[in-house]
C-alpha cells in the first residue's frame, strides 16, 4: 500500500501549550522554549519534480537540541510528524527486517542481518548526565531499516550504536500511517527509547532516506513525491521527559514540471 509522505522533513517546534514556528525558506528552523533550543532542517532531492506524476526522491533530515545555558537537555520521548499529501512511501515488495534481528547488535552486525532492508543512513550524537558526574557525549552511526507493511501501517526501525558509557544499540520504532487532514496525508509516530537508563538525551542527528528496488519486474522507489503547487508542508510535535511540548510547521518550495 502507499501512504502519503512529504518532502521537507519537518520537526519544527515550540513550547508547552503552543508557540509555533514557521519556516518557508530552505534554511534551518530555530525554536526556543524557555531554556530549550531546537534547530531542525530538511528537504528533498531533486527539487524539480513532476506536477502530476510521482517521481523518486531522497529525503534529508537533521536536528539539534541544546539549552541556552549549556545544561544537559531533557530527553525526547515521542515525535509526531504530519507530512504533505503530495508525497508517498512505498514499501510493498521491499525486503523487510524484524526488530529482533537488529536489537543488541553493532551497526555492522545489524546491517549484515538485514542488508536488503536498509533504506537510509546517518549519524547521531547523544549526551549522558549521571548523578554527581560531569555530562559526556557519544556519537555513532544511524541505519534505517524497512520493517514492512501491515494493514495500513508501514514500520521503520532506526538503529543507532553509541557508547553510553558502554557500547549500546538503540532502536527507535517509527509507525507511518495514512491520514486525511487537509494538506497532510501521512502521520509518522516515533517513540524514542531510553538512553543510559534515562540519563541520556539526543543532541543531534542527520539522516538521509532513499532506496530503489524492483518489484514484480518494475522499478520502485521507497519515497516518491510530486510538486503539485510549488510547496510542501510538514508539521511536527515533540514531547520531552520534563513535560515540555513543542510544535511547529515547515514549508519548503519545489519546482513543478510537466
Amino acid at each position: 500500500m502507499r501512504t502519503q509522505l512529504l518532502r521537507g522533513a519537518a520537526l519544527a517546534l515550540a513550547v508547552a501549550l503552543t508557540t509555533a514556528g514557521i519556516a518557508t525558506a530552505a534554511k534551518p528552523t530555530v525554536v526556543r522554549a524557555g531554556n530549550l533550543i531546537l534547530t531542525v532542517n530538511g528537504g528533498v532531492a531533486p527539487k524539480r519534480l513532476p506536477k502530476k506524476r510521482m517521481a523518486p526522491i531522497k529525503l534529508r533530515m537533521s536536528g539539534n537540541v541544546r539549552t541556552g545555558n549549556g545544561a544537559h537537555p531533557p530527553a525526547a520521548q515521542k515525535v509526531v510528524i504530519d507530512f504533505d499529501k503530495h508525497g508517498a512511501i512505498n514499501a510493498r515488495g521491499l525486503p523487510t527486517c524484524r526488530l529482533g534481528k537488529i536489537e543488541a547488535r553493532t551497526t555492522s552486525a545489524a546491517r549484515s542481518a538485514c542488508r536488503r532492508a536498509v533504506v537510509g543512513t546517518g549519524k547521531t550524537k547523544v549526551e549522558v548526565a549521571f548523578a554527581e558526574q560531569a555530562p559526556f557525549s557519544a556519537s555513532g552511526p544511524l541505519v534505517v531499516f524497512n520493517g514492512g507493511v501491515r494493514g495500513r501501517v508501514t514500520t521503520m526501525y532506526i538503529h543507532a550504536y553509541v557508547s553510553v558509557p558502554t557500547p549500546t544499540a538503540l532502536v527507535t520504532v517509527v509507525k507511518v500511517k495514512r491520514i486525511h487532514k487537509g494538506r497532510y496525508g501521512t502521520r509518522a509516530i516515533a517513540r524514542i527509547p531510553k538512553i543510559a537508563g534515562g540519563a541520556g538525551s539526543l543532541l543531534r542527528f542527520n539522516l538521509a532516506i532513499e532506496r530503489k528496488f524492483r518489484h514484480n519486474g518494475h522499478r520502485q522507489s521507497y519515497l516518491t513525491a510530486r510538486c503539485a503547487n510549488g510547496r510542501f508542508f510538514a508539521r511536527g510535535k515533540f514531547a520531552f521527559t520534563d513535560g515540555t511540548r513543542l510544535a511547529g510547521t515547515v514549508v519548503r518550495p519545489c519546482t513543478p514540471r510537466g
